[in-house]
């Protein structure tokens, strides 16, 4: 079964001056359970696409559906609702908030879904310890390291029991080691809990890894390889 599908989709920036055409109908359809990297050189449309898929943009034409909801025809409101329940994101930036603790930022999202207190707690318990983060509960993001911090990310990403995981260049600003024991982790949520993840990469080491590769060249889809 298809949890994202998208049809047609074509981006266009600043289309009364200067147009940019970021993606150009573009077709793909993502199943439960795939561990999917979107590649492909700088300008490809790569992170355009991912941001389309997560709602956090909107296509110039095409329709975008997540779980068979077509997230295009939602208002912002909606779609803000929709992204929190649904979708778990992981950026480059890591895009923790400072002033909250490891433990904090894990359970904010469920704090915002008004999940019981026990709850949040017990699943941000068993989220720290999926990514190796028991020991690190109560420090803040400066506290951290820059792997750690992505560890923490991974797992405020799973808090609300999205549907898949977007990652914008998850390993960017990480060393050798702490690429690779992120991408441990993410495999084995992908494995044995069956966990969608979807890439954007320009890291070999992710490519490496994935078991779909879906290449972009000026906003089209030039090739979709699966292992």
């Amino acid at each position: 079964m298809s949890i994202i599908k998208t049809q047609g989709v074509t981006k266009v920036y600043n289309p009364e001056r200067v147009p940019v055409h970021a993606l150009r109908g573009v077709d793909l359809s993502i199943e439960a359970g795939e561990f999917t990297a979107i590649v492909g050189p700088s300008g490809s449309g790569k992170t355009t696409l991912l941001n389309i898929i997560g709602g956090l943009d909107r296509p110039s034409a095409g329709t975008v559906e997540v779980g068979g909801t077509a997230i295009n025809d939602l208002s912002d409101n909606q779609l803000i609702d929709f992204r929190k329940d649904h979708i778990g994101f992981v950026f480059q930036a890591y895009n923790l908030i400072p002033v909250l603790t490891a433990e904090e930022n894990v359970a904010f999202v469920m704090l915002l879904q008004k999940r019981p207190a026990e709850e949040r707690k017990q699943r941000t318990e068993e989220l720290l310890e999926a990514v190796g983060l028991t020991d690190q509960t109560n420090k803040r993001p400066a506290e951290m390291s820059g792997g750690q911090q992505q560890r923490v990310a991974v797992a405020r990403a799973l808090a609300p029991k999205p549907t898949f995981i977007l990652a914008d260049e998850p390993t960017a600003n990480l060393d050798s080691a702490s690429t690779t024991n992120l991408l441990d982790i993410m495999a084995r949520l992908n494995k044995e809990e069956g966990i969608t993840f979807v890439f954007s990469t320009h890291d070999q080491r992710v490519i490496d890894r994935a078991r779909r590769v879906v290449t972009l060249e000026d906003g089209a889809i030039v090739s979709d390889e699966r292992r």
